[in-house]
């Protein structure tokens, strides 16, 4: 296993859900956490964490971001992407404004940090990206169709990352949770009592930082309920 001290995590979506859950993980293992939020006076100030503005749908905050982290740290070891929005959007919905506000948050956003990122995770020769998807992107169980085909192109991503980052000691997985009690799942059919804990997700997020180059775990499914499909 890697040790966690000294290397750099960039991380969005850590101001809430299972985002702040990974902060705290992380930050108690004794990671730099550079936390990427639309909001950085939401972040209370810790030890080890850095906070910079990141706006998924604008193309420019990305490069700003890691530009920021690097020039903080002087490294980048690992980038977490957690951020991520679930509006409804079902097929016969006219309008496509959740699609296409899904599309730049939970595609478009991750795809830009990791291009922007590339550089430093490949130097650093034990680089890790985890994506935070979800189990829909491995089937559908509901009508928000929208919201599935979003993480079925995250797990594209995912895959397409780890093709390219292999020969640089790069290592990339997905973590792809059902049913988790955040705030994302407040109108969720399902005990809340019963789902899932960011918590333990963070632990999962993790360990899957802290995997060494000959470990790789591509994905990594997470249920808190039986499904005959997976």
């Amino acid at each position: 296993m890697l040790d966690p001290k000294g290397r750099v995590v960039m991380l969005s979506g850590a101001s809430r859900g299972i985002g702040a859950a990974i902060a705290r993980k992380l930050l108690a293992q004794g990671y730099n956490v550079s936390a990427g939020v639309r909001t950085p006076a939401r972040m209370a100030p810790a030890p080890n964490l850095f906070v910079h503005a990141y706006e998924a749908r604008e193309p420019q905050s990305p490069r700003e971001w890691v530009a920021a982290t690097a020039a903080r740290f002087g490294r980048i070891d690992a980038l977490v992407n957690a951020a991520g929005i679930n509006p409804p959007a079902p097929i016969e919905e006219e309008s496509e404004d959740a699609i296409d506000a899904m599309w730049l948050v939970n595609v478009k956003g991750p795809l830009r940090l990791c291009r922007a990122a590339l550089p430093h995770l490949k130097a650093a020769g034990t680089g890790r990206i985890v994506n935070i998807a979800s189990l829909s992107g491995k089937r559908v169980r509901n009508v928000n169709v929208g919201y599935a085909m979003s993480k079925f192109a995250l797990m594209a991503l995912t895959h397409g990352l780890r093709r390219l980052g292999d020969a640089h000691g790069l290592r990339v997985s997905a973590l792809c949770p059902g049913f988790v009690a955040t705030d994302m799942t407040l109108g969720a059919q399902w005990p809340r009592e019963q789902m899932s804990s960011p918590d333990d997700l963070a632990e999962l997020a993790e360990m899957l930082i802290r995997l060494p180059n000959n470990a790789t775990v591509a994905e990594l499914l997470v249920n808190c309920r039986v499904e005959d499909t997976l």
